[in-house]
């Protein structure tokens, strides 16, 4: 059962395929999970908006404190829906979060609550690792605890955009004034990819636990820059995208009492209760503030030569974490979703090892930066076939660099007061700096001849155009307008009923 999905049912499942393993469980857990439509469906999208089941859903996440009650009961209910679709056999990170995607694109407390699912058997635990105060996952999750409300935020904001999206292309041939909206939810959709980019290649590049809050250990980041990274920028550029959404849902005519404003209005008040609202962003601001020396460490020299690194090569699985191949090893030396037990990944690097002076940050979490790197050593005139898109995501590249390394003498000197304004401005912005390196990183990985939307530029470039407005940057030129192309693309994965992912996922409903 481990490997690809073979030949033509990979490219049915997705443009980029998972092992068969996890293709498998995330179809059966569709199917377990029913129609989203059909109102008598406890799962269904109307009952989960529901108002009576929102405070049950919501219990089920502040279980991660609680652990008992109502949110015991309901966390249980997940147990048992991800245990019947053989969500336990799936152990690395990247892979888990992907076969419970069906579940989180549904609610956000209740997949929040199904990512830290550790797998059948595993009790309610008394021992949890922390991700930030009041948020906590079981030891045993393969998912680490900063991860686990940005993976499910990105997930449950992609439904709430394919509702928005359905609005607006089913009706935008007919009533000219919606079409004033397609750009929007372009740069909605770039800014879901990028978030989601950051999150898979953090997730592709375990790290140890963070220490609990207030142990005094190191910065406290302990999950990885990376982890940190994701904690704190995810859900600060999903939140614009979010009110941007609901926008649009509203001159749709799509109000709370709609499927497309209920899914955003549980959303909305579930982000406390998943950590990923302002209070749990500033959280993750905190610590990375306290670790700017290693947030603006220099990337390796030969960044630009060579292959792409392996945690920006999303086709690929990524070789599993230590600790987990050992549990997870099958009798033929394979994980149960197909990952070799090997220690190294193919670019030569170890899992983990993110340590810079004990503080368990930083390290080669910073060869993320290479995605800058790669990006701005590309040629600017164009020459490779007249790309002027590649050109101009190649001058955006280097005039996010050039700021990058501007930034470093002031991040070496400010971690003194990690509370301070200085220091919180600083880390916002080496965050929205990370996030483009993820971009670029992950599109340029997935440019392999296939003619793949991931692997071209105008999602990235218009990605990075808003990375660049947040940041004040100024553009470096005139450049191609990426939304209309990006917009053709959202629009028609709608239709053809294709997910509002990296990966391209094909729906079951």
């Amino acid at each position: 059962m481990a490997g690809p999905v073979p030949g033509a049912l990979a490219h049915r499942y997705a443009a980029l395929p998972p092992p068969l393993r996890v293709a498998l469980a995330a179809l059966r857990l569709e199917v377990l999970l029913g129609d989203p439509r059909d109102a008598a469906n406890p799962y269904s999208l109307p009952a989960l908006a529901a108002p009576a089941l929102a405070g049950a859903a919501g219990s089920a996440a502040s279980a991660g404190s609680a652990g008992v009650g109502e949110g015991a009961r309901w966390s249980g209910r997940a147990g048992a829906l991800l245990t019947a679709a053989g969500l336990g056999q799936v152990r690395a990170a990247d892979q888990r979060v992907r076969a419970l995607r069906p579940l989180l694109r549904r609610d956000l407390a209740l997949g929040r609550a199904a990512v830290a699912w550790g797998g059948p058997g595993v009790p309610p635990p008394a021992g949890r690792v922390r991700g930030r105060a009041g948020v906590s996952s079981p030891v045993s999750s393969p998912v680490p605890a900063a991860l686990l409300g940005p993976a499910a935020l990105v997930a449950a904001a992609g439904g709430v955009l394919r509702q928005a999206a359905l609005a607006v292309a089913g009706r935008g041939s007919g009533e000219p004034a919606l079409r004033q909206w397609q750009p929007v939810l372009a740069a909605a959709f770039a800014d879901l990819l990028a978030c989601e980019s950051l999150t898979c290649v953090a997730l592709r590049r375990p790290a140890a636990p963070a220490p609990a809050p207030g142990t005094g250990s190191g910065s406290g980041v302990g999950v990885g820059l990376l982890g940190a990274v994701a904690g704190y920028v995810v859900p600060t550029v999903l939140a614009d995208v979010l009110a941007q959404l609901g926008l649009v849902l509203a001159e749709c005519g799509h109000g709370p009492a709609g499927t497309g404003g209920g899914m955003l209005a549980k959303l909305t008040g579930d982000l406390p209760l998943a950590g990923v609202d302002a209070a749990g962003a500033a959280y993750w601001q905190a610590r990375l503030a306290g670790a700017l020396p290693a947030l603006a460490g220099e990337e390796p020299r030969t960044a630009h030569r060579g292959p792409v690194p392996a945690f920006f090569r999303l086709a690929d699985p990524p070789a599993p974490a230590a600790g987990v191949a050992a549990a997870g090893e099958q009798g033929d030396g394979h994980t149960p979703d197909g990952h070799e037990p090997d220690r190294h990944e193919p670019d030569g690097h170890e899992p983990g090892g993110d340590g810079v002076g004990g503080d368990g940050v930083g390290g080669d979490d910073r060869v993320v930066l290479s995605g800058l790197l790669r990006a701005g050593a590309a040629r600017a005139d164009g020459g490779d076939g007249g790309d002027t898109g590649g050109a101009a995501l190649g001058a955006l590249a280097r005039r996010l660099l050039t700021e990058q390394r501007a930034l470093r003498r002031p991040c070496r000197t400010a971690g003194a007061d990690p509370g301070a304004v200085a220091a919180r401005a600083l880390a916002d912005r080496q965050a929205l700096l990370w996030l483009a390196a993820a971009v670029l990183g992950v599109r340029e990985a997935a440019d392999d001849g296939r003619g793949l939307f991931l692997g071209g530029t105008h999602w990235a470039l218009l990605a990075l155009t808003g990375i660049a407005g947040r940041l004040g940057v100024p553009l470096p030129g005139p450049a191609p307008d990426p939304r209309a192309p990006v917009w053709a693309e959202l629009a028609g994965r709608v239709r053809r009923g294709v997910d509002c992912d990296v990966y391209a996922t094909r729906l079951l409903w």
